[in-house]
């Protein structure tokens, strides 16, 4: 049913109906995506000080590792989930970003932004080379999980 039709076949006017609506509903989950992303990171915090920048991959990767295990979870699971409704979401609206390169890439361009603006504007936040890493690769993750599929179910082949 969702399928594209064979070369010189023409598409069904529900299969297209139906794919205009899942983009749209995508799309509109994508904007409330962005929205609480956005506030999530771009908000000011009190961290007394404490708040430093990571230019080296790994560095703070190993400062979580060595603390309680919740906290490791929450940071390294929070960075993995933070971007990754967008390895489902952009393959869904764009059937160009199929792929896991052109979705690192991108999403790798946004985290960076992201960690950019956070260290030179936000208060209480730092720019962290390892956060960008774990933000791309919950993207990637999320992508080989569900994304890939639910892009070829929703948009055809």
């Amino acid at each position: 049913m969702w399928q594209p039709a064979e070369r010189g076949e023409k598409v069904s006017w529900y299969v297209l109906v139906l794919r205009a609506v899942v983009v749209t509903i995508a799309l509109a989950i994508l904007g409330v995506f962005f929205y609480f992303a956005f506030r999530l990171t771009l908000t000011p915090v009190h961290d007394n000080g404490q708040a430093n920048g990571n230019l080296h991959p790994g560095r703070s990767l190993r400062f979580y590792m060595d603390q309680p295990t919740k906290e490791a979870f929450l940071q390294i699971g929070g960075n993995l989930a933070l971007l990754a409704p967008l390895g489902v979401l952009l393959p869904i609206v764009w059937t160009s970003l199929r792929g896991p390169l052109r979705l690192a890439l991108l999403t790798g361009v946004f985290s960076l932004i992201i960690e950019t603006v956070q260290g030179a504007v936000v208060m209480g936040r730092a720019f962290d080379v390892d956060d960008v890493i774990l933000n791309v690769a919950g993207v990637v993750i999320a992508y080989f999980l569900l994304g890939r599929r639910l892009s070829r179910t929703f948009r055809g082949a």
